[in-house]
């Protein structure tokens, strides 16, 4: 309770603190003929501004995971290599409690490789997966949890309603809770 109280306090006060130091929406490059206008809100690129970061952050924040930090390498590894958002941090919450109880050192949060093979990094080891899910598993038709988990985690007959019901939390996680009297 304690932690959800202090992280909607933290984005409330960085809320806050936006607003008091507002900047103009600028087009950049819009004074040049046919230049392609790039909008900047409150002194950052739109593109910054993904709620899916925000929401993945927070969500790994509330889990204690040492993986909240890495929201933004989740996000970028699933938009590159075509993969769900949702997908890879599931999988950590499924195998390892989101990155909380792994081998030491290895980085392995998603039980790859039956969670023997270490990576150098966090953001190697989302890399890594995120690119092995998109070749080995989406480009080959295994596109969903209920899919993929016959080939994953084959003894699991319950993995796929495992990490669907992990991606559903994510999915339905609210950055500001309704205030309740």
């Amino acid at each position: 309770m304690f932690k959800k109280f202090f992280l909607t306090s933290f984005i409330w006060l960085l809320f806050l603190g936006l607003l008091a130091n507002p900047q103009r929406v600028v087009s950049a490059g819009a004074r040049e003929a046919g230049a392609s206008a790039q909008k900047s809100f409150l002194g950052a690129d739109l593109d910054s501004l993904d709620d899916r970061k925000m929401k993945l952050s927070a969500f790994l924040a509330g889990k204690n995971s040492p993986l909240f930090d890495y929201a933004g390498n989740f996000i970028a590894a699933a938009d590159e290599f075509a993969i769900d958002w949702r997908l890879l941090p599931a999988i950590a919450g499924i195998e390892s409690s989101f990155g909380q109880v792994i081998p030491a050192g290895s980085y392995n949060a998603y039980g790859w490789g039956n969670g023997r093979i270490y990576f150098s990094s966090w953001s190697e080891s989302i890399e890594v997966v995120s690119r092995a899910l998109s070749e080995k598993y989406y480009q080959n038709g295994l596109d969903t949890p209920e899919k993929i988990g016959p080939v994953y985690a084959p003894p699991s007959p319950d993995w796929a309603g495992k990490i669907r019901a992990v991606m559903n939390q994510i999915d339905r996680f609210d950055l500001v809770p309704e205030l309740q009297f």
